[in-house]
């Protein structure tokens, strides 16, 4: 099953994710389920990041969840407001 993880950063919580970006790109490397596609949300300048979205593969939602509860950008408190939800992927255009 596909899931969307949309999560929105704590306002001034820069500093929280330039710390923590390396080991959050690493755990999303070697994640335990199948990330599809992931990267940051941005302000309207194109490059402020404000949160996170993924698409991922998972068996269960739970183990949606627990990809979100260890990835160390959540383990270091940078996301104000976290939802995930089944996806029913309709139209796939990449490539």
């Amino acid at each position: 099953m596909h899931y969307i993880i949309h999560c929105l950063d704590k306002p001034e919580s820069s500093a929280i994710r330039a710390a923590n970006l390396e080991a959050h790109k690493a755990y999303v490397a070697a994640a335990p389920v199948r990330v599809i596609i992931s990267g940051p949300l941005v302000a309207e300048d194109n490059s402020t990041a404000i949160g996170s979205c993924f698409l991922v593969e998972a068996a269960s939602l739970q183990d949606a969840e627990a990809l979100n509860r260890n990835d160390p950008f959540n383990r270091a408190g940078l996301w104000a407001q976290i939802s995930i939800h089944p996806f029913l992927k309709r139209v796939d255009n990449r490539g």
